[in-house]
């Protein structure tokens, strides 16, 4: 089962208020970590936010879309290791 919690983001330490990190996120980011694929910490969603918004000019539309976009890339790029080769990898939900 564990198997399948397997990803190349990087391990963590675990915060001492994990709730409270995730409370300060801004309300649009809480709802896209929510549903989110895999187990993002509120610290590096927060820094990824940051620099989709400068990327993409304080758009927050568009920096919902690259977020998603890299979590994609980043399921394509482990599921090679975690389900193996054969695994159908353009199933994976689109950006």
């Amino acid at each position: 089962m564990t198997k399948n919690l397997r990803t190349s983001l990087r391990k963590n330490r675990r915060s001492a208020q994990p709730m409270a990190e995730f409370d300060r996120l801004p309300c649009e980011l809480r709802k896209w970590l929510a549903s989110a694929d895999l187990p993002w910490s509120a610290k590096s969603t927060l820094r990824l936010w940051h620099k989709a918004l400068s990327k993409h000019n304080g758009n927050r539309d568009a920096a919902l879309s690259y977020l998603t976009h890299c979590e994609v890339s980043k399921m394509k790029k482990d599921a090679p290791e975690v389900w193996g080769a054969s695994y159908p990898i353009d199933d994976l939900r689109s950006a």
